[in-house]
């Protein structure tokens, strides 16, 4: 007889309050979907709590990701750095993008990318072409960007972060689907690259069943993710 598997949950969903009044709402009204009113202000909300001028709602974090990814002009063979700990999408949306990662091993007390290993790799593997793009010397592919995640909500030495980036001259992502509420010197996580993206599935800070969205301070980025996640409406 086999025994039953004990499963460790990551969050508990707590719903309580006006939700089934909401939910009763949408369903009334027929705006069930990607549009509507409790879209735009889910969107504004967590813009606003973020300290973001623009937030673009998404089906799920993962799909965030990997529109952060194209906007942010990730090609096809491109390599994108991202940390070796952490949930599988943020490999995935590499994947979906046609590049591929390049995994950063993580710091022992913080779980969070090890800025010694990535200053150590990108100032020994690394070199800039003649268009300026930093690539890999063992086989001449572009390292696009790094995707940051701020796995359980933690964040790391984001100064010492952005100087490396600085440094290299590569732009970053921020895997910030864990990381609702979580700030470093006050700054919220998601808004210290060119846009970040908050998950908002059941083991989430706050959950939507599902969803994610896209925080970020540029407009031109803001509109054209609208226009994806919009199915070019």
């Amino acid at each position: 007889m086999s025994k039953k598997r004990k499963h460790i949950l990551l969050s508990v969903p707590n719903i309580s309050g006006n939700e089934l009044k909401y939910v009763k709402d949408c369903l009334e009204t027929g705006w069930i979907s990607s549009a509507g009113s409790y879209v735009d202000k889910f969107e504004k909300m967590v813009a606003d709590y973020a300290g973001a001028k623009y937030g673009i709602a998404t089906v799920n974090g993962t799909a965030g990701l990997h529109i952060g990814l194209i906007l942010n002009g990730v090609k096809p063979n491109d390599y994108v750095i991202v940390s070796n700990l952490t949930f599988v999408a943020s490999a995935n949306a590499i994947k979906y993008a046609g590049a591929d990662p390049i995994l950063i091993d993580a710091d022992l007390k913080s779980w969070q990318m090890d800025l010694d290993i990535l200053e150590e790799f990108l100032e020994s593997k690394t070199i800039f072409n003649d268009k300026g793009e930093l690539i890999l010397k063992s086989d001449g592919r572009c390292i696009r960007t790094i995707m940051a995640v701020h796995v359980q909500g933690n964040i790391f030495d984001m100064d010492r972060f952005e100087s490396i980036c600085k440094k290299f001259k590569i732009s970053f992502i921020e895997d910030a689907a864990e990381a609702l509420g979580s700030r470093y010197k006050g700054k919220s996580a998601g808004t210290f690259g060119k846009m970040g993206i908050f998950s908002f599935n059941g083991n989430k800070i706050i959950s939507t069943g599902g969803g994610g969205v896209i925080v970020t301070n540029d407009e031109e980025i803001a509109k054209k993710a609208k226009h994806i996640t919009t199915t070019a409406k």
